[in-house]
C-alpha cells in the first residue's frame, strides 16, 4: 500500500500523505484559495456538491470543488 493518495481539487490532481484533510489538500493546491476558504470568502464542496469541512479526511480519489460562499460580503 502506498503512503500517498491522489485527490482532485478543481480537476487538479494532488498527491498527499494518507491521513490528510480537506484543508491539507486545499493548501497543497492553492494556498491563497485555502486562506479565502478559512476566512469564509469561498467554500469547498465534495463531488456531490455537498459542503465539506476543512477537518474532514480525504480518501483516494476524493473530488473537491472550490465555490463562491453565500456568506461572503
Amino acid at each position: 500500500m502506498s503512503d500517498t493518495i491522489r485527490v482532485y481539487v478543481n480537476a487538479h490532481a494532488i498527491d498527499l500523505p494518507r491521513g490528510s484533510t480537506v484543508q491539507d489538500a486545499l493548501r497543497e493546491w492553492n494556498a491563497d484559495e485555502a486562506a479565502a476558504i478559512a476566512r469564509g470568502e469561498r467554500a469547498v464542496t465534495d463531488s456531490r456538491g455537498l459542503p465539506a469541512s476543512l477537518e474532514d479526511g480525504v480518501a483516494p480519489g476524493s473530488i473537491l470543488r472550490v465555490v463562491g460562499s453565500r456568506s461572503a460580503k
